[in-house]
């Protein structure tokens, strides 16, 4: 006799009569009985094991699997390169518009686009380890009696830790300790409250041309030194701080809880060349990338990525650096000399060590000019590096 299915117990017991009629020749008698059977079993799942439908972005790209699109595909429906690697990064919201475009021309149902993103589950916060405790204590960040999760709470402005960690985004990142990287980017949110810088940040007060013009700050004898007084005049807070045991880091772009957005660099190569790329690369992640969603970038430049958003980053910084124009006038092949890696950084207005170290990292040879680097003259503009 079928009964109605009202306990784990039943459920199994109704999964195994299923599977003995469906592996048997049945009679119509038992026909009946499985259909009856299939329908309590699935009115049971659907109660107690129900599947959420995709969210907006994983149904996106599940149709761009199907038919085998490339993001530049969607810039019709979604807009500009950035604009679409923003909503495939979730860092953007849908607009009816997009909704629209995406449901007729890619025949994604419009259910799956409008529902809301399901929300993070919490990250639970577990201790640092022995070293990365001791190193916040000296930094000086981590007050005596203060719990590691009164820390973070405070770095995010009295929100809850998890908030934090529910709103950061990794994109180019080795496998970390995730606790130190946030004891880390608690750390740079703290310190940058010591920088003055201007009111009411604008992504628009960002721009090619003020990159470059940055960019030929280079040149002098104490650029580097003058990067977090350039920054503060637009409204960026400029940190440096050395990494914590466990993460791998070049640099991160960060909003802290007043929304004035951070560059932090942590100097892990004490060369001129890097701190110039590391740099501008932050600053595109600043300028195209922070959103209301997206208050965290960290970056190990070491990792070779895919992503559009660090690719666009890549490429800001690049050509903020030397424009585009200029390095196709460079012979940058094998023969490259020494006198023409400083011809160009005349003509570019940058630093000699910058153009050598694109030649570098564009032929794969990190032995050849590697005496104009700048290295070791990085950190020693900076007393609050490691301190």
């Amino acid at each position: 006799m079928i009964r109605p299915i009202r306990s784990e117990a039943d459920y199994s017991a109704s999964i195994m009569r299923l599977e003995e009629l469906m592996s048997e020749e049945i009679t119509g008698e038992e026909a009946d009985e499985l259909d009856i059977l299939a329908t309590l079993i699935e009115s049971y799942e659907t109660k107690h094991f129900p599947v959420d439908l995709p969210s907006p972005v994983e149904a996106i790209r599940f149709r761009m699997e199907q038919a085998e699109l490339q993001p530049r595909d969607l810039e019709p429906l979604i807009g500009s390169r950035s604009r679409v690697s923003e909503v495939l990064s979730g860092a953007r919201p849908l607009t009816v518009e997009m909704i629209r475009a995406l449901s007729q021309h890619l025949r994604i149902p419009a259910d799956a686009l409008i529902r809301p993103a399901a929300e993070p589950k919490n990250v639970k916060l577990q201790e640092p380890a022995v070293a990365v405790k001791n190193q916040l204590s000296r930094w000086g960040v981590l007050k005596k009696g203060e719990t590691f999760h009164e820390f973070i709470s405070r770095a995010c402005g009295g929100q809850p830790a998890a908030a934090l960690l529910r709103k950061t985004r990794t994109e180019r990142t080795a496998k970390i300790d995730e606790t130190a990287l946030h004891a880390w980017c608690a750390t740079v949110t703290i310190r940058s409250f010591k920088c003055k810088v201007e009111p009411n940040f604008c992504a628009s007060s960002l721009s090619m041309d003020v990159l470059r013009n940055l960019a030929t700050v280079s040149r002098k004898a104490n650029g580097v030194a003058m990067v977090r007084h350039e920054l503060s005049r637009v409204g960026i807070a400029f940190v440096v701080l050395r990494h914590l045991p466990g993460t791998h880091l070049d640099g991160a772009a960060l909003r802290r809880p007043d929304g004035t957005p951070i560059v932090a660099l942590t100097l892990r190569h004490d060369r001129i060349d890097n701190f110039w790329f590391t740099l501008m690369h932050e600053l595109a992640h600043v300028w195209k990338h922070l959103s209301d969603d997206t208050v965290a970038i960290f970056d190990d430049l070491e990792l070779n990525v895919v992503n559009d958003t660090e690719k666009e980053a890549d490429k800001i910084a690049q050509s903020s650096l030397i424009p585009n124009d200029l390095w196709l006038t460079f012979d940058s092949g094998p023969d490259a000399t020494l006198e023409e890696v400083k011809i160009l950084a005349k003509k570019a207005k940058v630093h000699p060590a910058i153009v050598a170290g694109r030649w570098q990292r564009e032929n794969k040879d990190y032995r050849k000019f590697s005496k104009i680097l700048g290295r070791g003259e990085v950190r020693s503009h900076f007393v609050d590096w490691d301190a």
